[in-house]
């Protein structure tokens, strides 16, 4: 896993906006209705290599594929293993069940909106298995051909998966005896597609916002306590699921929901992070620039990395088309630089994903690619400062 030596390097955090075209047959297939496969299959590809070639031209130095073959960042899974079926309604979110006005605003500007929801997934009703285990590979190779063919390179590269945790909190158990034997079934069929990943060259990102966001949805009844212990069984699954995967191959992503909203329910980074820092992987990435969370740098400081490990500073807002100004930008890697003790060991990135979602994103495309641009610049500034 590459650190900031000569310069602060950028990255994101998986998604990027999905074309309108393609948002619209991933939304058609999500309502049920027909879709052309084949044609479902080039628009993503084509979408994916119109990513490749975006990330390059504004500045990003690790990027991905810009998650354009699939629905969104975990949903992709019922359609590659067993034992999905149906659907149910999620759990609401503490924060906005506080503020009814506030709700009743989300649900007026969604409205029609064309968009696959993922508070609409499905069961589990039997075995989870991957139907055909080239297909846990199946991104990986084309992205890897994808960048083959490019005389512009990425310094490097990543792709992101799930963890276990978000599909078992997101997809309503009706088949495992317990929770634990769910997320060990997971842990074990997402090993496929995590060590494809790395074998194929790229750093496999985890994406666990079930780590924190859970809080204020599974467990906005509970106790601190139980959902610690939802987080223990969690890592537990996880450093199994990577029992063969070098940790400086790993990073992995933790927030709070990627939605605009309070927030005034999410729990607080440091009651987290001693139980989320015992994961095998060799960095996090984190959201510092919104609102709620831009003060938890500090909790970097109380309770340092391990000296093999970098953190990607989310110094970008993905739900506002504020473009952050490029000092801002290069004042919160400074900050984050700051509490680590090593600029080395900082890269700049984004809060969450634009698009985690198809459809979901708050940011116009546009806006998006101002945004990281925005980002290079203000890495740039802040190499200048911190490392000589």
């Amino acid at each position: 896993m590459q650190h900031s030596h000569d310069r602060i390097l950028t990255t994101h955090t998986g998604s990027l906006p999905r074309p309108a075209a393609l948002v619209q047959m991933y939304a058609q297939r999500a309502n049920g209705q027909p879709v052309d496969e084949t044609l479902l299959e080039r628009a993503g590809h084509q979408a994916m290599q119109d990513s490749v070639e975006r990330q390059l031209a504004n500045g990003i130095d690790i990027g991905n594929n810009g998650e354009q073959q699939r629905e969104g960042f975990f949903l992709y899974v019922q359609r590659r293993m067993s034992g999905f079926s149906g659907s149910w309604k999620r759990w609401s979110r503490g924060d906005v069940e506080r503020y009814p006005e506030f709700k009743q605003m989300m649900a007026n500007q969604a409205g029609d909106k064309v968009a696959v929801s993922n508070f609409l997934p499905p069961r589990v009703t039997g075995d989870i298995k991957y139907l055909d285990p080239a297909l846990a590979a199946s991104e990986a190779v084309d992205f890897k051909a994808e960048l083959a063919g490019r005389s512009k390179k990425f310094t490097e590269a990543f792709l992101t998966a799930p963890s276990p945790g978000i599909i078992a909190s997101a997809c309503k158990n009706e088949h495992y005896d317990s929770e634990e034997s769910y997320l060990a079934a997971l842990a074990e069929a997402l090993r496929l597609e995590y060590e494809a990943i790395v074998n194929n060259g790229f750093i496999l990102q985890i994406d666990c916002p079930d780590l924190a966001l859970e809080r204020h949805v599974s467990y906005h009844d509970e106790s601190d306590a139980k959902f610690i212990g939802f987080i223990e069984r969690v890592v537990t699954a996880l450093n199994v699921a990577l029992r063969n995967i070098p940790r400086d191959r790993v990073r992995m992503h933790v927030c709070w929901g990627n939605y605009e909203g309070p927030h005034d329910c999410d729990v607080p980074l440091q009651k987290i992070w001693p139980t989320i820092s015992q994961t095998n992987v060799g960095g996090f990435v984190l959201p510092f620039a919104n609102a709620r969370h831009a003060h938890e740098m500090t909790v970097l400081r109380k309770h340092p990395l391990k000296e093999d490990q970098i953190i990607v500073a989310g110094v970008i807002d993905v739900l506002t088309n504020f473009v952050e100004h490029p000092e801002v930008v290069a004042d919160r890697l400074e900050r984050c630089a700051a509490e680590v003790g090593d600029p080395t060991r900082v890269l700049a990135g984004t809060d969450c994903g634009f698009d985690t979602s198809a459809g979901m994103g708050r940011v116009a495309t546009d806006v998006v690619w101002a945004k990281l641009r925005t980002l290079a610049e203000g890495a740039r500034i802040a190499s200048e400062r911190l490392i000589k």
